[in-house]
């Protein structure tokens, strides 16, 4: 890996705030930094930020009502120059194009980073779920997989769950796709595990953080026993999450999600919370924690913050509040250029999303190794690999972080990206 020079290969730019809005110039920004650091030729760069193909479909929707919806998805490939290409299918209301470009350009250096054999894609519907029927969510599911059908495949482009999709959505996605070319169930991961799936892929990526959180607390000299977290969002990550880190030994005094937020600085009692989540469907309103205002969970008093909902939420205006002396980004880029400066700044701990939170995708690889060879593993095996992995990736940055002088998120993009490039390069592409 080529050295870089010192740190002023990470310069301050006073034109961060103009790309804030903009999550695919937000992750370019990164990948500029991370570029520079590993030595790669300008003429090159636009080839590796470019993405591969940009697919928009038409979604039709027959409601429950009679009315017809039309929605629109898309999937972008960003680069397979290491493998098939690989990510999530999100369903939100901001899940634009510039959204899912970001997202499939992150999953391109994530699988690299952890050294597992896949590109990076992305794919959503720009639509709110939540007040959609199971028939309605089944049928926009089935449409929207039959029109990206021609770029999916085992060995070409391998879906996976994202945010508002789970296990269910992804049986739907793989009928729809077997029903044109047979059985297939390797075309999707984070499938259940009757129908393939691999055990441990719900936890996946909440293990991984804790992983991280274990490899990374010594060497970085901060403590996880008894611990004070907050964790921003309790879907499938945050509440996992807190799970795991309540095991661990962890305080687990502050959690959001979209309707509200809770906080205790004694700890809040997690299977309880976990009872009251599924009964009630958010945390507010649970007995014995102060209410908090979501949006305040951020610079709650903690040790540790993990931002596990959407991206963009630590601007540099919430950044400069921020209370905790670490952040761990279990959700994908959610720290905006401008507020990772100021932490830097201020010298808050910011573990990177890129590395972070790639216990998902890892396991997703475990599930497709799986299907390939149709033999099950262990969920011990699939823990014991997803540690080895995320923990020997963690190592890498790190080393390359002293080496270079270098924050952890532009070391950890200087390994991707130098990755792919060799690829490439391998390849005969350029």
């Amino acid at each position: 890996m080529p050295r870089a020079a010192p740190a002023t290969v990470v310069p301050a730019d006073s034109d961060l705030a103009a790309i804030e809005a903009n999550p695919f110039a937000a992750v370019n920004r990164y990948f500029d930094l991370g570029a520079t650091a590993a030595g790669i030729e300008n003429d090159y760069r636009m080839l590796l930020k470019t993405p591969y193909r940009e697919m928009r479909v038409e979604v039709p929707v027959r409601m429950d009502d009679g009315r017809l919806e039309v929605l629109i998805g898309y999937r972008v490939q960003h680069n397979g120059a290491r493998g098939p290409y690989k990510g999530g299918v999100r369903y939100h209301p901001e899940a634009d194009l510039d959204e899912i470009r970001a997202l499939a350009s992150i999953m391109t250096w994530k699988t690299a980073v952890v050294d597992i054999p896949f590109g990076g894609a992305k794919g959503g519907i720009q639509v709110d779920p939540k007040p959609m029927s199971q028939n309605e969510l089944k049928q926009m599911t089935r449409r929207y997989t039959e029109h990206i059908s021609y770029i999916l495949g085992i060995n070409r482009d391998i879906p996976a769950p994202d945010m508002n999709t789970n296990a269910q959505i992804m049986a739907w996605m793989m009928d729809a796709y077997g029903s044109k070319h047979g059985y297939t169930p390797g075309i999707v991961t984070g499938k259940p595990l009757e129908l393939g799936g691999s055990p441990g892929r719900e936890s996946a990526t909440a293990q991984g953080v804790a992983y991280v959180l274990q490899a990374a607390a010594p060497e970085l000299d901060f403590k996880l026993q008894d611990a004070r977290v907050a964790i921003q969002g309790f879907g499938n990550v945050g509440s996992w999450a807190a799970r795991i880190l309540d095991k661990m030994g962890c305080r687990i005094v502050g959690i959001s999600d979209i309707m509200g937020g809770i906080y205790n600085g004694d700890g809040i009692d997690v299977p309880r919370l976990l009872k009251h989540n599924a009964d009630t469907k958010t945390v507010k309103g649970f007995k014995g924690c102060d209410e908090l205002d979501p949006g305040d969970l951020l610079t709650c008093e903690c040790d540790i913050l993990i931002p596990a909902a959407v991206g963009g939420v630590i601007d540099a205006e919430v950044a400069e509040r921020i209370k905790a002396p670490v952040v761990v980004e279990a959700a994908n880029h959610p720290v905006t250029p401008a507020g990772d400066a100021v932490l830097e700044r201020r010298g808050v701990i910011v573990l990177p999303d890129l590395l972070v939170n790639a216990g998902g995708v890892i396991v997703s690889y475990f599930e497709w190794v799986q299907n390939i060879q149709e033999f099950r593993w262990t969920l011990a095996r699939v823990n014991e690999e997803l540690e080895r992995f995320i923990t020997d990736a963690w190592r890498q940055v790190r080393v390359t972080s002293l080496q270079e002088r270098l924050p952890l998120r532009i070391a950890a993009y200087m390994i991707g990206i130098s990755r792919v490039m060799e690829a490439t390069r391998l390849r005969g592409y350029v």
